[in-house]
């Protein structure tokens, strides 16, 4: 079976020999045929060498669009032929977060090319349970759905509420998929970047009616300039950028949020004063639930949400091995990239 693997640090390697699959599948499990896999921002991190969470060797990959070759014992959710969005969050069950209903953050959450071996390989096995199927949905869509789905969790983190206004720091994938959301909660809603082309997207493709380029022009400034001196009540950091993490404390409107969506391996400062004096809540956002895959393939079948947009690279099995250093690049323009079998 090929795979690919990221050995270390910069070498991707296409190998024949992945992982054995299992002679019969225990009760709950399915087998599933890897067709998409979509490139996100933690698969290029663990490429450059600075993913948190992160060791090697690793098969990459959790942004997938599956189908099911078998099925095991006791499952009814998904039958073989099945297209399905994978949700890559393999929790215990028995944990305090997943005994609240948080499955996302499990004490023993192990996802999918981060922690365990994930979908850049023919097939593999996976509990039924974490497959969420269309008979509507191409498999390009079913890739993207964990993508949408860390936009849609963190916006319902932050309760954003019908008109008011939203900042998210970071046009990249993370933080486009924030970006739909909070559009689809009704704020009005402002992207800070500091790369012209990404906010350019955020404009003619999502509809984002505020922009600003942080290479440019002062953000706290074009903030006021746009609220007329109210500042966004809610502010998403989608960036994983330790200065702007520490400089979005200061965006937020007196009672507001700040919600970081992204992360890195340090620590994250903020004045005492400046804190308390707003009383600024602050949220952190990991992943997704299983109702934000329901929810976000509901969207996406009915039209409200288009993802025709977001795949600007394709590359084989074979070309990703050559092609992913390049993705890595701000001048290669790209949003997503996706790995087709």
């Amino acid at each position: 079976m090929k795979a690919l693997c990221l050995e270390e640090p910069g070498r991707l390697v296409l190998s024949s020999k992945g992982p054995a699959l299992p002679s019969a599948l225990a009760p709950g499990e399915a087998l599933v045929r890897v067709h998409r896999i979509g490139v996100c921002g933690t698969d290029l991190h663990a490429f450059i060498g600075d993913q948190p969470f992160f060791s090697y060797p690793r098969i990459l990959g959790h942004e997938l669009g599956v189908e099911v070759v078998e099925v095991g014992d006791s499952i009814s959710n998904v039958r073989p032929g099945d297209r399905c969005s994978v949700e890559p969050y393999l929790n215990c069950g028995s944990c305090i977060a997943c005994r609240r209903n948080k499955p996302n953050c499990c004490v023993n959450l192990q996802v999918l090319g981060v922690h365990t071996d994930g979908g850049m390989r023919e097939a593999f096995v996976i509990p039924s349970r974490k497959l969420h199927s269309s008979g509507r949905l191409t498999l390009d869509q079913l890739a993207l759905v964990e993508t949408l789905g860390i936009g849609c969790h963190a916006v319902n983190r932050a309760r954003v509420e019908a008109g008011e206004f939203a900042l998210v720091i970071g046009a990249g994938p993370i933080g486009l998929a924030v970006t739909q959301f909070a559009i689809q909660a009704g704020a009005q809603v402002i992207v800070m970047d500091v790369n012209s082309k990404r906010l350019e997207f955020c404009r003619e493709q999502l509809g984002v009616p505020f922009s600003i380029n942080a290479a440019s022009e002062d953000p706290l400034n074009a903030l006021n300039r746009i609220t007329s001196d109210d500042l966004p009540t809610a502010v998403f950091d989608a960036t994983g950028n330790q200065k702007s993490m520490v400089s979005s404390f200061g965006y937020p409107a007196h009672g507001g949020r700040l919600t970081f969506v992204g992360l890195f391996q340090g620590d994250v400062t903020f004045n005492d004063p400046h804190f308390h004096r707003r009383e600024l809540t602050v949220f952190a956002t990991r992943n997704a639930c299983p109702e934000d895959f329901t929810r976000i393939i509901g969207l996406v079948e009915s039209g409200r949400i288009n993802t025709s947009p977001w795949i600007t690279h394709r590359a084989s099995f074979a070309e990703a091995v050559s092609d992913f250093p390049s993705w890595i690049k701000p001048e290669s323009g790209v949003i997503k990239a996706m790995i087709e079998l």
